[in-house]
């Protein structure tokens, strides 16, 4: 099948299929899965022109809301986190599309930075797990005990059946929010982090993904887990819900641009089909991403959040230094 604002020839079940396998991945961790089907669209279906940063958000905006509904409906949305990434990163957007269109439409360097930045993040998730962060390694580890504590007392009283998962009062609740620190409660734990800074860093998070069409959440994530020291159980449905609104915002930011005369020859309105098919498999892998996450140990799910930042990282390293 040919998609003419892409150029893209592929057959129309890959675009769905490959967005259900990575999506149901990464949404256990609070991302939506956009951060690894841009190099699948780059480097494999050969759409590298500024299009293929909107077209990726169409794939948020489709993929997010599965996922973000079952946060929603358990509870487990840090709505004051939310708010501060969704404010931060809104503006970021904008001028990160304005980049990409004006100064980058090669995005070769661009890639460069993601990959230090990531390189960055990699370091700061692996020392979490491993406890080169104690403050960080001492907060988990009170949640993680927990956790294997449910995970016992829910095998003992459903003998024959597998099951596991979070207690139905492990919820957030927001205690305090100011403009200078915002406190949460989950699972018994008060959790906090300073307001600024994290709009700060979703300025510059809405930035990148405006640039390169991923929303955030990927790198809003690893950060606000080994950084600020906030449980990934927490965290992923506000890193969900950021990009979601983000998303939104690029899509028709970009659009618009496509209006005007600044990108001249470039193609830079969004491939509304090919990100409807991604979208189409995102929306039940990340569905299934947000169930699944429950399930799994807090350890586990942070070695799968290492794995992705590493492997990205490292492709992106290793382009730049082999052209």
């Amino acid at each position: 099948m040919h998609f003419s604002v892409s150029g893209v020839d592929v057959f129309p079940l890959i675009p769905p299929l490959v967005a259900l396998i990575v999506s149901s991945f990464t949404a256990s961790a609070g991302i939506s899965g956009a951060f690894l089907l841009l190099p699948f669209q780059v480097s494999v279906l050969r759409f590298d022109s500024p299009a293929v940063s909107p077209t990726n958000l169409i794939y948020n905006i489709i993929a997010i809301p599965g996922g973000l509904y079952r946060y929603i409906k358990e509870k487990r949305m840090a709505w004051a986190l939310t708010w501060v990434v969704s404010v931060g990163t809104l503006p970021g957007v904008f001028v990160g599309a304005w980049i990409r269109i004006r100064y980058l439409p090669d995005p070769k360097a661009f890639k460069f930075f993601i990959g230090i930045v990531l390189l960055y993040l990699g370091y700061r998730i692996a020392s979490d797990i491993f406890g080169w962060n104690r403050k960080t390694k001492d907060k988990n580890d009170i949640l993680n005990k927990k956790f294997a504590k449910q995970v016992a007392d829910m095998k003992k009283a459903n003998t024959g059946r597998i099951t596991a998962g979070l207690p139905v009062d492990a919820v957030v609740k927001t205690k305090s929010f100011s403009l200078s620190k915002v406190e949460y409660e989950f699972w018994g734990e008060t959790y906090s982090f300073n307001t600024i800074s994290v709009f700060i860093l979703s300025l510059v998070v809405g930035l990148i993904g405006g640039i390169y069409g991923i929303g955030g959440g990927s790198i809003i994530a690893p950060f606000c887990v080994s950084v600020f020291a906030l449980p990934v159980y927490t965290v992923a449905g506000a890193a969900l819900a950021g990009t979601f609104i983000t998303s939104i915002a690029g899509v028709i930011y970009y659009q618009i641009l496509a209006f005007t005369a600044m990108p001249g020859s470039a193609v830079v309105s969004p491939d509304w089909l090919l990100g409807l098919l991604f979208g189409l498999g995102g929306i039940v892998g990340t569905y299934l991403g947000a169930y699944l996450q429950k399930f799994l140990p807090e350890r586990l799910v942070k070695i799968l959040l290492l794995s992705i930042v590493i492997f990205l990282s490292a492709m992106y390293i290793i382009q730049f230094i082999a052209k």
